[in-house]
Order: structure tokens, then C-alpha cells, then sequence
């Protein structure tokens, strides 16, 4: 590692009944991946957004090469070489890679746009990077993995000298990830600062040469990544210890009814011929590489996406499910992956959003029952612990986490009984997945049902009962809690990959 090349220090930032920012440090050196973590909700994105000139700081110094700067906007901080990498891309489908790289900064041949001028451009930076990728095909035919990628070369086109990974790998394969490290390895070699926000401890331990961690706003410690352990991370992360033992053995009693069956299920080439059943009180885990059909099942069971055959029996009846309506007349709930597009309303009130599923139930002749709207979304405010000013506050002013406890209170107040949690903890700090965790067995408790997709193999040895794995869409194997090992679950996840 070499010189300082940014300082942030005392930096102080609230907004309207939150303190979002008291007084933080953090400081970044020339060729190192200085990683930056806490609990959602901890500041770490609006200390970058203050960085980047996204928010105004109300007090603190920043310190860049040398000179103390303050950003107005995105454009001064580029300007200068320091860019975000941010998790949701910001790239235009229907333009080429090309056009997308230079959106803005077009090169001009007169006062036309010169195209051929950008593809070589692309070309170099491609290079630079080691990456094969057409700088002419259209943006929205590219893999998520290949977007990251161009959004990585976007950043150096800026000729970056900081730049910031926002959850990278949050969409990635194992192979995508591989390639991701290898090119900030090559960045950190020529020198570049960078920082690594993500709440994957296994990928801070592999990438990362110093951690600094944040807690409700402030700043906490910074560690050299080889000298501490995952659980001094934790434990600063979240200022108690949290332990991840894997399940031994399953609570669901062996004579809980079947409460839901599905049988030779099809919906294109992605769902081929699954069957399963899940029981009263039970933590169905569902496994398999990314792309294995499990989402698509998910989708295809609640109605989401259309089916070509199978039969769906709930409580022994069997039933039409063509539709999500369909789905949560017949007492199922559906936590989707991607909860910003399919989960929540993120303009719309905690109240609007907690009552979205149900909203007849809350109606007064033509008016909405305002009072009883209230009076339910604060019980489950309260009972999941969502860190929130208040049930008016608007959605996308919360946390990753307690944006996550907001799409559980929809269907919590719809009171469904069977919950397919897709992802649940994706996005989400080690402490509020232990929340969620928490909840999930209180609800699998209480008798309510869960099919839980998961990518990560802690968490379903972790929360499932019995666990059903699928390769290429179709299910390869179905495993007791008792019996289940990360290599077995790996076999099945393999077994038709030629």
C-alpha cells in the first residue's frame, strides 16, 4: 500500500428525525481495497454519497491528493477520479456498450456523434481490463456479470484513481465473482484506491487489505484484513456475537400435515417436471447454481409467470393458480428476489406498502380506514423491530434490511400461511439476517409454512428443515437437514451439468 490518497474525517450528516452520519473517519491509500462495512442502516452509503457529492455534509473535512475538496454533484467527483460502481447498474438497455461507456461525453466527429471513435475506446479499455466483450452489442443482451464489467470500465474511462464497489457481487456467479477479483487485484497494482462495500465476510477476507466498520452512523474501528477473524468483523459490525450453526436435525413433527403439493409442475425450460411437498411448520430450503430454475418455480407456483402443466394441492384440494391474485386467495405470499421491483412501492408510505395485499380488508364504503391502516402497520413496526421514524416515512428512505421487514409485514398483515422467501438476506447485513432468521423460525413455529431460495449454502444448512435442490430445471435431489452437507448439496447442484 502506499501514500493516503483520500481522508474523510469528522464528517456529520442528518436528515429529518435521523442522525445518519456522527462524525465519521475513514481513509483510503493508493493501491489497496480498503473494504467498508456495517449493519444496513450503519451510513456507509451516505458517507459515499457525501464523498461523491450526491448529499452535503453538515460539518467534517475531506482531504483528495493532497488538497481539501467538496463536491457539488456526481460529474465534479468523476471529474476528478473518484467514481461509484453502484449495485443497481446504471446503464441504458437499448444502447450498445459503447454508447453506454461514453453516455454524455460522446466523441464528436463535427456535430455528429463519432460511433466507430467510441467502439475503439471500448476496445482499450476492454483490453486494459482483460475482458472479452463486443463493444457493439446492445447493452441489455449482456449477462448482469458483463454489465458490472462495463460499468467497471466506465469507471476507469474517467480515469479513476478512487473507485467505489457498491455490493458487487450481490448478482454474480462463483465465475463472474473470479473474474471481478481479478481485475481489482490489476487495479490495485496500478495503483488505484479502492473501496469495497459488501456484506459477504468470505469475499472481505479473500479481496480486502484493511476493514473499517460502522455502526448506527458511526465509526467504529478500521482492522488489517490477515490480522483479524470473521468474528472480531461481527462483532464490531454488530457489538454482539452471532453465531451461524448449521441445523441438525428438523422441528417439523413427522406427522405435520402436507399443506401444500405440487406434482410434475412445467413452465418452459426452466421448470421441468418438479415435485415436491411442503409440510405445516415447515423451512422448505431450496438450492442450486444460479440458473438453476428455482426462482422460476417460485414465480410459476404463485402465478407469476405462466405454467404449462403440473397440479398444485393445497390443504389436499387441488387449485387454479393462474395468477398472484390467484395465489394470495389461496393463502400464499411471495417474497420476491428483486424487492424493489416486485416487493415494494419504494414512494409509497411503510403504511401504504405494509397494507398493499390487503387493502379491501381496510376499506370503509369508498374510503380507506386511515386509523386501522395505522394501527396495524405499527404492530408489525414494532413486532419486527423496523428501524423507521415513524410508519409515515417513506420506503426508500429505509435500510436495505428494514426494507426487507416491510415486504414480510404485507403478507404478515394478509396473514398468508404458506411464504415462499426468495433470497430473503440478499443485500442484508449480518445482523439484520439474523433478525430475519429469528423471524422465520418464530413464524415456522407459530405454523406457518416457508419455501425459502437460497444461494447461500450457510443459510440453508442453517434455516431448512428438509432441502430440495435443482439443476437446470429440474430437481435433482432432496435432502433430510440431518444428512445434508455442503458436498452433497453440491453433487446435486452439478449432477446434469455436462
Amino acid at each position: 500500500m502506499g501514500d493516503v490518497i483520500l481522508t474523510m474525517k469528522g464528517i456529520d450528516k442528518s436528515f429529518p428525525g435521523v442522525h445518519a452520519l456522527d462524525h465519521v473517519d475513514f481513509e483510503v491509500k493508493r493501491g489497496e481495497v480498503h473494504a467498508l462495512m456495517g449493519e444496513n442502516g450503519a451510513g456507509k452509503s451516505t458517507l459515499m454519497k457525501v464523498l461523491t457529492g450526491i448529499y452535503t455534509k453538515d460539518s467534517g473535512s475531506i482531504t483528495y491528493e493532497g488538497k481539501e475538496v467538496e463536491f457539488h454533484n456526481t460529474r465534479e467527483a468523476q471529474d476528478a477520479g473518484i467514481v461509484i460502481v453502484h449495485q443497481e447498474l446504471n446503464m441504458v438497455g437499448d444502447l450498445t456498450v459503447a454508447q453506454n461507456i461514453f453516455i454524455g461525453r460522446e466523441f464528436k466527429k463535427g456535430f455528429m456523434i463519432d460511433d466507430k471513435k467510441m467502439v475503439e475506446e471500448s476496445k482499450k479499455l476492454f483490453d486494459t481490463l482483460k475482458i472479452e466483450i463486443d463493444p457493439t452489442a446492445k447493452m441489455s443482451d449482456l449477462t448482469v456479470g458483463k454489465q458490472q464489467m462495463c460499468e467497471i470500465a466506465k469507471a476507469i474511462s474517467h480515469e479513476a484513481k478512487v473507485i467505489i464497489f457498491d455490493e458487487p457481487s450481490a448478482a454474480l456467479t462463483e465465475k463472474e465473482i473470479e473474474d471481478l477479483f481479478a481485475i481489482i487485484r490489476d487495479l490495485r497494482e496500478q495503483n488505484l484506491g479502492i473501496v469495497y462495500i459488501s456484506h459477504r465476510m468470505d469475499e472481505i477476507k479473500v479481496i480486502t487489505d484493511r476493514v473499517t466498520v460502522m455502526r448506527d452512523g458511526t465509526y467504529v474501528g478500521t482492522l488489517i484484513t490477515k490480522d483479524c477473524t470473521k468474528e472480531d468483523i461481527i462483532n464490531m459490525m454488530v457489538g454482539r456475537v452471532i453465531y451461524e450453526e448449521p441445523k441438525t436435525k428438523s422441528l417439523v413433527a413427522p406427522d405435520a400435515p402436507v399443506v401444500l403439493k405440487v406434482e410434475h409442475l412445467n413452465a418452459g425450460r426452466m421448470v421441468q417436471d418438479v415435485s415436491f411437498e411442503l409440510r405445516k411448520g415447515e423451512i422448505l430450503g431450496f438450492s442450486g447454481l444460479m440458473g438453476a430454475g428455482r426462482t422460476e418455480t417460485a414465480r410459476a407456483l404463485f402465478g407469476a409467470d405462466p405454467k404449462t402443466g403440473g397440479d398444485i394441492y393445497i390443504n389436499g384440494e387441488k387449485v387454479t393458480i393462474n395468477s398472484p391474485q390467484d395465489a394470495v386467495k389461496h393463502g400464499i405470499g411471495y417474497l420476491s428476489e428483486d424487492r424493489k421491483r416486485f416487493g415494494i412501492v419504494v414512494q409509497k408510505s411503510i403504511i401504504e406498502n405494509s397494507t398493499l395485499a390487503c387493502l379491501d380488508d381496510y376499506l370503509s364504503g369508498p374510503f380507506i380506514n386511515k386509523k386501522k391502516e395505522k394501527e396495524v402497520t405499527e404492530k408489525y413496526i414494532k413486532e419486527l423491530d423496523t428501524k423507521t421514524p415513524g410508519s409515515d416515512q417513506l420506503v426508500v428512505n429505509l435500510s436495505g434490511g428494514n426494507q426487507q421487514k416491510v415486504v414480510i409485514a404485507k403478507w404478515l398483515v394478509k396473514n398468508c400461511d404458506i411464504l415462499i422467501f426468495d433470497e430473503p438476506t440478499r443485500g442484508i447485513d449480518v445482523g439484520a439476517k439474523n433478525e430475519i432468521y429469528k423471524l422465520m423460525n418464530r413464524l415456522a413455529a407459530e405454523g406457518k409454512s416457508i419455501i425459502m431460495i437460497s444461494s447461500e449454502m450457510t443459510e440453508i444448512l442453517r434455516m431448512s428443515d428438509r432441502i430440495v435442490v435443482m439443476c437446470e430445471g429440474k430437481k435433482t435431489g432432496e435432502i433430510a437437514i440431518e444428512e445434508a452437507t455442503q458436498e452433497l448439496i453440491m453433487d446435486k447442484a452439478t449432477r446434469d451439468i455436462k
